[in-house]
């Protein structure tokens, strides 16, 4: 489910020793939903957190195959297949999570959008690009997007696209939304511990077997190898939209890769932005909007989410936390 709102983050877990506990900690690494997916649980016994496992591969799966806009035969592939021909029934949990995308999309005015699969890639961030495109070319390119072009039907569970050619697509926020409904998954079996990582988009719970919290590093933008902080988590979320990897540079002013799907042109002003919260779904929200929205802007959308804290980084290395971030001792440094 790739998009130009797909952020690039590397987070790392940090597993403390399990000897002398009795309960196991077993992590597998596979694909879904066109990233990469680091599930860890821990279980009184290797068995049962590797059925566990087995079973939250499962969940992932079964939702990628309704919300994935780039299978062809899910439920978000038949929605953008009769854009401007006719509505199409969805189940209740795809109606529901296109309600809560539209809800950002509203509250940002179009910052975040999920109709951005219809925007025309005229930005290459793959080094082919030597100068700007044009503006008539960037207006074009969005002539497809647009979140109040979607008309839900809340009584029958559907969705229509008033324009042929208009597409949705979760992205990121639909790994969010996997995440989260695999922790609760887990937690309603009685399974205490665990991570569910979907490309960055992190849900945790309970504690490492050695009774510590789980440690989330989060990356450095201007020193990809290297750690700007790591930072302790037990029971949340955490994800990371940032550009420091897939950007183009013109007259001296970087552009990312990151589209704004209501102008059509890069975000600029923040290079990262992480966000922590109860939930991965809003969280990758937040943080994507951010990024489009700017500095100033993105820490008012944030005072709507008491819940949720951020640090961002900017253009030029500047570290900036909401006045509601709650790790007070951590030294984020550059």
């Amino acid at each position: 489910m790739k998009s130009s709102h797909y952020k690039i983050l590397f987070l790392f877990i940090f597993i403390s020793s399990l000897s002398g506990h009795s309960q196991v900690l077993r992590k597998r690494t596979t694909l879904l939903m066109g990233g990469r997916f680091d599930i860890s649980i821990v279980a009184n016994d290797s068995l049962t957190a590797e059925q566990n496992i087995n079973e939250v591969i499962a969940e992932i799966s079964r939702i990628e195959s309704l919300i994935s806009d780039w299978k062809p035969d899910s439920q978000v592939s038949e929605v953008n297949q009769n854009a401007g021909i006719k509505p199409i029934k969805v189940d209740r949990e795809v109606f529901e999570l296109t309600q809560r995308a539209i809800r950002f999309s509203e509250i940002t005015n179009g910052g975040f959008d999920i109709s951005f699969a219809a925007l025309d890639r005229v930005w290459k961030f793959d080094g082919s690009m030597t100068e700007m495109p044009s503006a008539e070319a960037i207006k074009k390119s969005v002539a497809k997007v647009g979140y109040k072009n979607i008309i839900l039907d809340s009584v029958n569970s559907t969705i229509f696209l008033k324009l042929k050619g208009m597409k949705i697509g979760f992205g990121a926020l639909g790994e969010g939304y996997a995440t989260d409904k695999c922790r609760s998954m887990m937690l309603a079996k009685g399974i205490k511990a665990g991570i569910i990582n979907g490309s960055g988009d992190m849900s945790t719970w309970g504690k490492q077997p050695n009774g510590q919290d789980w440690k989330i590093g989060i990356t450095n933008p201007f020193k990809p190898e290297k750690l700007l902080a790591v930072v302790p988590l037990n029971e949340g979320a955490v994800t990371t939209s940032g550009n420091y990897e897939k950007y183009v540079v013109f007259n001296g002013k970087r552009y990312s890769h990151i589209i704004n799907p209501a102008t059509g042109y890069p975000a600029t002003g923040l290079c990262s932005v992480t966000v922590f919260g109860p939930n991965a779904e809003t969280a990758n929200g937040l943080s994507t909007s951010i990024m489009v929205l700017g500095k100033d802007d993105g820490l008012f959308l944030l005072q709507k989410f008491p819940e949720y804290s951020c640090l961002m980084i900017t253009d030029n290395g500047k570290v900036i936390k909401s006045k509601n971030f709650k790790i007070s001792k951590l030294k984020a440094k550059l």
